[in-house]
């Protein structure tokens, strides 16, 4: 099989991070966090559409099933519904639904990477502001949350540094988890019907690994296996979380690797986005493509489509 290959589609943003591939509009919607801007791209016609967010930093953006023109976002330590027909600069309508860590008000948290799990709920952690550098934040005071029907907040997990990736297997008994400092994936029993987790353990370590930077955002394809990016790593990994071994890698042309997904018409494409936070002039000569966004071709996987909120 030849070697995958990696082509830019979206400019440079400060922390491109959340790419979502709505496989019903074939499109892919990312966000720059600080940016507080939703992005989307679609492949088929190359046209890219941006719409900025008042009131705080935008993590993540997810469509809501079958409603148009509505998704869930984040704003700050809020969740909310926007409503957005993807081509105006701005959202018709921005509606806050929840607020969470409203005990850690003083500490400036946000919330950060977001999904769906397969039963369509969502779940989002938190972590602490920025204290100087790309990789440097208040420990332990962000927490994990799934969120009900009628947008009651459920706390989870405690004592997270920086809330990262989410992925849940096919047969929705295992959650995998990312808190990006321990440089671990984390594995759970997941209970789908009652939105629980459980009997946390490692599933994926990158120290025994030898796997250089952090563990940031990531997705499963269907043959169970994690596609992770890593922050300050400049790459892609491929990991299996049965047996806890690197399978395979794709460099990326920009350290801070924030985020993957599977998408394109086939599900075959990865999505990765990446950062550009407080890079020096000097790396950004030798990257200049520091927080752009890639479509990576030719890895030979498929994924699922993007799961959407349900309510």
């Amino acid at each position: 099989m030849s070697a995958p290959k990696v082509t830019q589609i979206g400019g440079p943003v400060t922390v491109g991070e959340g790419p979502h591939w709505d496989h019903e509009s074939q499109a892919l919607y990312y966000v720059d966090i600080p940016g507080s801007t939703v992005n989307k791209y679609v492949p088929a016609t190359n046209k890219h559409t941006t719409v900025k967010i008042e009131g705080g930093p935008v993590s993540f953006v997810i469509p809501l099933e079958g409603a148009k023109d509505k998704f869930v976002i984040s704003v700050g330590r809020n969740v909310s519904i926007m409503t957005w027909d993807g081509e105006s600069d701005t959202p018709a309508d921005v509606k806050h639904v929840c607020t969470i860590d409203t005990d850690k008000e003083s500490l400036n948290n946000r919330l950060n990477d977001g999904k769906a799990d397969p039963t369509g709920r969502l779940w989002a952690g938190t972590m602490g502001p920025d204290i100087g550098s790309a990789s440097e934040f208040p420990p332990e005071v962000g927490s994990l949350y799934s969120f009900s029907k009628d947008w009651n907040a459920t706390k989870h997990l405690t004592k997270i540094t920086i809330s990262n990736g989410l992925a849940w297997t096919e047969d929705q008994k295992l959650m995998y988890y990312i808190d990006s400092p321990t440089r671990k994936i984390y594995v759970f029993d997941f209970d789908a019907k009652n939105g629980k987790i459980s009997n946390k353990r490692t599933a994926f370590d990158y120290e025994v690994n030898g796997v250089e930077g952090l563990p940031d955002g990531m997705t499963i394809d269907t043959e169970g296996k994690l596609w992770v990016a890593c922050f300050n790593g400049s790459k892609v990994i491929r990991v299996d979380p049965l047996t806890g071994k690197l399978l395979s890698e794709v460099e990326i042309p920009s350290t801070q690797v924030t985020s993957v997904t599977i998408g394109g018409p086939q599900l075959d494409e990865l999505y990765v986005t990446s950062a550009n936070v407080l890079l020096s002039e000097e790396h950004l000569k030798k990257y200049p493509l520091s927080g752009a966004t890639f479509r990576v071709t030719g890895v030979g996987v498929k994924g699922y489509p993007g799961q959407n909120v349900k309510l």
